[in-house]
């Protein structure tokens, strides 16, 4: 089984309100926010961007996320360095996280086990 495409950048900032105007400038609609400074933004049915507010002495990151329809049935290519394996989120989802051969980490996220 492949991946689906992508399915979420997630998206670390100094200040969550300049970012969320800055992505509805460009056509995202806030989905939710949450009382702890980070929400989703949707532009359409692509990927949705979820934005969080970190500490100004944490340097923001950017993740993408790749979609995976079933965590269960998953299994990487043997090329494929898996870092962590399948795992709960306080999110609602299952994430495993993986190495590209540049050593960049991607994150695949399936739906969480009913």
């Amino acid at each position: 089984m492949a991946t689906e495409g992508i399915e979420a950048v997630f998206l670390e900032t100094h200040n969550w309100g300049r970012a969320a105007k800055f992505f509805q400038s460009l056509g995202f609609e806030l989905e939710f926010a949450t009382d702890h400074n980070s929400g989703q933004l949707r532009n359409g049915d692509g990927p949705h961007v979820f934005i969080a507010e970190v500490p100004e002495d944490q340097e923001p990151r950017v993740r993408i996320a790749l979609k995976v329809p079933d965590a269960e049935t998953f299994r990487p290519d043997p090329a494929v360095e898996v870092v962590t394996p399948f795992e709960s989120t306080h999110y609602g989802t299952r994430e495993m996280t993986v190495r590209d051969p540049d050593g960049r980490l991607w994150s695949l996220q399936a739906p969480a086990d009913d």
